[in-house]
């Protein structure tokens, strides 16, 4: 069954207004519904709906709720990533994969090793990073479409990273301390937990230097290197083993 995602205020008590143009070109013209098919939806926030088309039309779809309920598929622990910008399209398949993965948030980082270079059209590439969640939410089912917030300098991340419960520094010359050692030894449990990963040539000194001084927990993802765009999903899916399966 297909799934949308509505504003909150298109909820109404026992139906939803679908609205967006590109979401009613799709049920229309790709999926073909009509008048009596029913389709899942999602207020992004906290609740999720069966819902049957009651009305289908070029300016708006309407569906009548059929059950509510709260989300089922969403992870209690809210994940950010805060990735070190890759080379090429590698952020594409980071974005997807994380997103499968249960990730709340990504926050692209230039590091002291970024390649990239922002030249002023830096926004194009965060909404093409947006539109890449937003299908792997709906192939995957979610209940929330993980933001890709604007991209951040390395200088930033101390103020970034305060407030969260856990900030977990994945880097490849920790050699004892593992990612299982530190979830397992946790005595509270986190709701919330920010993950640092460096782009293809990895943390420089300074930066992994000020990253520990302010709280972060240096870990090993194994004994092998990964690279930058296995490092996420790798840490993302030690996460969830530990914390909700």
């Amino acid at each position: 069954m297909s799934r949308f995602f509505v504003d909150s205020g298109d909820v109404g008590e026992t139906s939803i207004v679908i609205r967006s143009k590109e979401d009613i070109r799709h049920i229309l013209r790709v999926l073909r519904l009509k008048e009596g098919d029913r389709i899942e939806l999602s207020d992004s926030c906290q609740w999720e709906y069966d819902a049957e088309i009651t009305k289908a039309c070029e300016d708006l779809v309407e569906a009548r709720i059929l059950d509510k309920q709260k989300f089922a598929r969403e992870p209690k622990v809210q994940v950010t990533l805060f990735q070190g910008i890759p080379k090429q399209s590698k952020m594409d398949s980071i974005v997807q994969k994380c997103v499968e993965l249960g990730v709340y948030r990504i926050v692209p980082v230039f590091m002291d090793r970024t390649v990239v270079v922002d030249k002023g059209n830096f926004n194009k590439k965060l909404e093409r990073w947006q539109k890449v969640s937003a299908e792997a939410v709906k192939q995957c089912r979610r209940g929330i479409i993980p933001e890709i917030s604007g991209a951040i300098r390395s200088a930033e991340l101390p103020k970034e990273l305060a407030g969260f419960d856990l900030i977990l520094f994945p880097y490849e010359n920790e050699t004892g301390r593992t990612m299982k050692d530190c979830l397992r030894d946790l005595k509270v449990r986190p709701k919330t937990i920010a993950v640092l990963i460096g782009p293809e040539g990895g943390f420089s000194d300074k930066e992994a230097h000020e990253l520990k001084a302010n709280g972060a927990d240096c870990v090993t993802l194994g004994k092998t290197i990964l690279r930058t765009e296995t490092a996420g999903p790798a840490a993302l899916s030690m996460i969830m083993y530990e914390m909700e399966l």
